[in-house]
């Protein structure tokens, strides 16, 4: 064959490939990656909900710019009220974020040692979780500890664990998932211990101590640790497709704003939110930017360099299979290429 033959059978097969694959792409998800990018950020929320989100919302902190506040669908279905851009909204995971701050504070006075292991802190777990002698608080924090994920047990979100021991009984026993250290795995019993050992160093539950080193200094009033100190009604409504019912009765964790987060997240990157020496002992050992998932609710807050600009992105409809989550993701990016189209024609 020819060099210009074999290039030819090449692109033959390529096309193949490439044709055959799309049978396994969602086609919405390919809609929403090819559509054409609108010209704000509104116009992209308002196509999200097209895409079958019953809400969203957006925060958007770019230097140079006033806050920006997006809001698009219901903020309670049932009743037809219409989505409110300062609702408060379940963050999941985000909360590993100030999580990680706490401990990083706590480890700046001397309180706690990222050398220390849940055999140090934990000792009563010794036994009961695979390697507990070597996994110390830095590989928790950074998901390197190997342990099992207790979300993971089949049914979790169905009846979740509503206590510390319930929810390590899922896992206790269980074989290591790797050795501490060699891989990564992201895994919620690494906070759930972190909490722990926090809680027990503080003699009190760590919210007080996130409330008054991370919260109170950056006057944030709408972040809260459990549904039980919000007002119901101020909590967007969650959906999970398949389930009928509305998910915001659930606690599930830290409620907040997009706007709180999205001033949390900047403070945390530009390092406001730090005494001295305490931002070295963060970027050492934990990221920037974060995203969370539970039932009726998913959450992203990011950081982009290139625009310097905070970007909180909350949405009200889950489903068993991520699909929600990859497009979700797809929005996200087409919101940041928005506003990094927006810089250019402004310069131009």
């Amino acid at each position: 064959m020819t060099k210009k033959q074999i290039k030819r059978v090449l692109r033959i097969l390529f096309i193949a490939v490439s044709i055959s694959s799309l049978y396994f792409v969602p086609w919405l998800l390919l809609k929403a990656w090819i559509l054409p990018l609108p010209n704000t950020v509104q116009e992209q929320l308002d196509k999200a909900i097209g895409h079958g989100f019953e809400g969203m919302l957006v925060y958007i902190d770019q230097a140079g710019k006033p806050p920006q506040y997006y809001a698009a669908g219901w903020h309670n279905r049932e009743a037809k009220i219409p989505a409110n851009p300062k609702a408060l909204f379940k963050i999941a995971s985000i909360s590993k974020l100030y999580d990680a701050v706490a401990v990083t504070k706590l480890v700046g006075d001397g309180r706690l040692s990222l050398d220390k292991t849940i055999a140090d802190y934990l000792p009563e777990l010794v036994g009961s979780i695979d390697n507990a002698e070597q996994i110390t608080l830095e590989l928790m924090i950074q998901h390197r500890s190997g342990m099992p994920n207790f979300t993971d047990a089949p049914n979790f979100w169905a009846a979740p664990a509503e206590t510390y021991e319930a929810s390590l009984a899922l896992i206790k026993g269980m074989p290591a998932n790797f050795e501490p250290g060699e891989d990564y795995e992201y895994c919620n019993t690494n906070y759930l211990l972190i909490n722990k050992i926090m809680d027990n160093e503080l003699a009190y539950p760590n919210f007080q101590f996130i409330q008054q080193e991370i919260l109170t200094p950056l006057n944030l009033s709408n972040t809260y640790s459990s549904l039980s100190e919000v007002n119901i009604e101020e909590v967007m409504s969650g959906y999970h497709i398949g389930y009928p019912h509305d998910l915001k009765t659930n606690d599930y964790g830290m409620h907040a704003t997009a706007e709180d987060v999205g001033t949390f997240l900047r403070a945390l990157k530009d390092g406001t939110l730090f005494e001295q020496g305490e931002q070295e002992i963060y970027a050492s050992v934990y990221e920037y930017e974060h995203s969370g998932w539970v039932p009726g609710y998913q959450s992203f807050a990011s950081y982009h360099q290139d625009i310097d600009a905070v970007v909180v992105a909350f949405y009200s409809t889950t489903d068993p299979d991520l699909y929600n989550w990859n497009l979700s993701e797809i929005i996200n990016q087409r919101i940041v290429n928005i506003l990094k189209k927006q810089r250019i024609d402004n310069i131009d």
